[in-house]
């Protein structure tokens, strides 16, 4: 696959998420995806995902930043949402936060093989710290 198919192969998965299609998710995931280094095989990542659109029933992957090369994507993925109780350990509640991931994928036969994701909880954290003294 060259660097523009990568893009666009990134970028319907990225559809298929925001659509909750996850009856297609086998079309963009390898059935031995790892996510962060364990693998969680493409029935663990599919439960993976159904948590986050259970906790965040408004969860978006907004695509800010994306680079394509060769077998590897990076992507800033931008999430604007009201999660329900606590979001990475802060009682977010329902209040609206705003936070990003860094994720880098690597595709196999052109389906994502790795995941390595890191988000931003400090973010979080700091605008549930803020909404808690009466800022907005």
């Amino acid at each position: 696959m060259d660097d523009r198919g990568l893009r666009a192969a990134y970028e319907r998965y990225l559809a298929c998420l925001n659509r909750r299609d996850l009856d297609r998710l086998h079309e963009h995931v390898g059935e031995d995806v790892q996510h962060n280094g364990r693998r969680l095989g493409l029935p663990g990542y599919r439960r993976m995902l159904e948590g986050d659109f259970a906790r965040i029933p408004d969860l978006a992957f907004g695509l800010d930043l994306l680079v394509a090369e060769r077998d590897r994507v990076a992507a800033r993925l931008v999430f604007d949402c009201t999660p329900g109780g606590e979001l990475f350990g802060a009682p977010v509640d329902g209040r609206r936060v705003t936070f990003c991931e860094h994720v880098f994928y690597r595709y196999v036969d052109g389906r994502i093989a790795e995941v390595h994701s890191l988000l931003d909880a400090d973010a979080v954290r700091a605008q549930v710290r803020a909404a808690g003294r009466g800022a907005t």
